[in-house]
């Protein structure tokens, strides 16, 4: 297959958004409280569009995937519950999802790869991310691309599985 991962683009919005739906209802499908407060949300897609951070993952030309990625941002991040492994400069990895009719292939994995090559790419050595205390499948991916639990963040009020890699400069 030929995948692609760029910026997203605000005519691409509807396709975005019903990926993010899909992941919500398999969140709330699973008995996690992830993403079931209203949040992410077609206004928050368009930010992430208008910010530049919100990019796809294509197949061909069909949009099977979607993450916010944003440089040296996460306000929530400067107060972890723990240490983070770096204080320099990082990559955030938020709202990754996969489309329903292409899970279980390893996409996910692929976005953050496609992420960690971004970072280096942009002279970046740290990727950060975090997670719901029960979303085990991603914990599962973090823990398989060799992040480390640093800790804990908050984000509107929930406790959140916070992660870290530093990426090999010699990559």
């Amino acid at each position: 297959m030929n995948y692609h991962f760029r910026k997203a683009q605000m005519s691409e919005k509807a396709q975005i958004w019903e990926i993010l739906q899909q992941a919500i209802l398999r969140r709330k499908e699973d008995g996690s409280n992830q993403w079931q407060d209203g949040y992410p949300n077609p206004d928050v897609v368009e930010n992430d569009i208008e910010k530049g951070i919100g990019f796809v993952l294509l197949e061909e030309k069909t949009i099977i995937g979607y993450s916010a990625v944003i440089m040296n941002y996460e306000p929530a991040y400067g107060d972890i519950e723990g240490k983070w492994l770096t204080n320099n400069e990082f990559i955030v990895i938020h709202r990754v999802a996969i489309s329903e009719k292409h899970l279980g292939k390893g996409l996910a994995k692929m976005i953050i790869r496609y992420v960690e090559e971004f970072a280096l790419q942009n002279n970046i050595y740290s990727v950060k991310a975090d997670t719901n205390f029960d979303n085990i499948p991603m914990m599962k991916i973090f823990e398989n691309l060799g992040y480390t639990l640093c800790g804990e963040v908050y984000f509107r009020g929930s406790p959140r599985k916070a992660y870290e890699k530093v990426l090999d400069k010699s990559l």
